[in-house]
């Protein structure tokens, strides 16, 4: 697979690092192709960095995977350019991802008519009036439309990023690296943009994190609140308010979303018979797993196997 990145002038390093660091890191063990290409050989950064890049713009176009991280400024318009290199993709069927404000380059190539979006909070408004055909999505962190996505800010940029790689690689691998990247597992995409997340300095922040990575690495069992409040050395009340101000939901909620992780990657390992991929992930039975799905996903576990095949 081959993944190309567009860097321009005016580039975030930061947002230009969220793709690199999700696909490019070379621990990955994918035989995913990942390059930086632009309108010319060196882009200058903000903060004053100049970024050499190895390939030229039209490089995009032997792309399986295009982003455009970011845009510089709302009231300039996305490079001519890149705007047609975003639009060249749609025939091959190549996935475009236009991350934070990319997402207005997408929408500038007419790839989002018609489609659910998203972009940054503080532009959904912009971003609405000037696209009247698409459908914004003011609260989601990111939205997959099957050959195009969109996503929120900087950090919903990541949840993106490695909700890609698990379409690509599998949920395992997407796990392992946001494990190295030491980010909490990806969240679920509609989970809202505006949510008060205290930084996790604090020893019981430290304690409820260590709970839900264990809970994550092992969603079958069914852990009493009192019992998890606790070992983490706090109240149930306290632990049920760390847990939504970190995860935007309930414990039950969270749980869920796990043993569907867990679920999604024994489908993409080709595990035989759904009720076999339940017991391994943590549902009663098939009927629970398909119900889960439908009411997270939207759809059934087979038809979301079918979704992750590119175009």
């Amino acid at each position: 697979m081959r993944i190309a990145i567009i860097a321009y002038d005016g580039i975030s390093p930061f947002m230009l690092s969220v793709p690199l660091a999700v696909f490019g890191e070379p621990f990955l063990a994918t035989d995913n192709e990942v390059f930086v290409c632009a309108e010319k050989r060196r882009v200058a950064a903000t903060g004053g960095i100049a970024i050499e890049t190895g390939h030229a713009l039209d490089a995009a176009r032997q792309a399986d995977v295009v982003i455009l991280p970011g845009w510089r400024d709302v009231t300039e318009p996305v490079s001519k350019a890149i705007v047609e290199e975003l639009r060249a993709a749609h025939p091959r069927n190549a996935m475009t991802i236009g991350l934070c404000l990319g997402a207005f380059g997408l929408a500038e190539a007419g790839l989002l008519d018609g489609r659910r979006a998203t972009t940054h909070w503080a532009r959904v408004d912009a971003f609405a009036a000037r696209y009247p055909s698409i459908r914004v999505d003011p609260k989601a962190i990111f939205v997959d439309e099957g050959q195009v996505l969109t996503s929120a800010g900087i950090a919903a940029g990541l949840d993106c990023c490695l909700h890609v790689l698990a379409r690509l690689s599998g949920v395992a691998m997407a796990n392992r690296v946001s494990r190295h990247l030491v980010v909490a597992p990806q969240r679920a995409a509609d989970q809202p943009q505006l949510i008060e997340r205290p930084a996790p300095a604090s020893s019981a922040e430290h304690r409820v994190a260590q709970i839900l990575e264990q809970l994550w690495a092992e969603p079958g069992g069914s852990p009493a609140l009192d019992m998890l409040a606790a070992r983490a050395g706090m109240s149930r009340r306290s632990l049920t308010r760390h847990i939504q101000a970190r995860t935007g939901g309930n414990l039950g909620g969270w749980l869920r979303r796990a043993r569907i992780a867990r679920a999604q990657d024994a489908l993409l390992q080709d595990a035989r018979g759904l009720d076999q991929i339940a017991a391994l992930s943590g549902f009663a039975d098939a009927q629970s797993l398909r119900k889960a799905f439908r009411g997270e996903l939207g759809m059934t576990p087979i038809q979301w196997l079918n979704r992750q095949r590119l175009g």
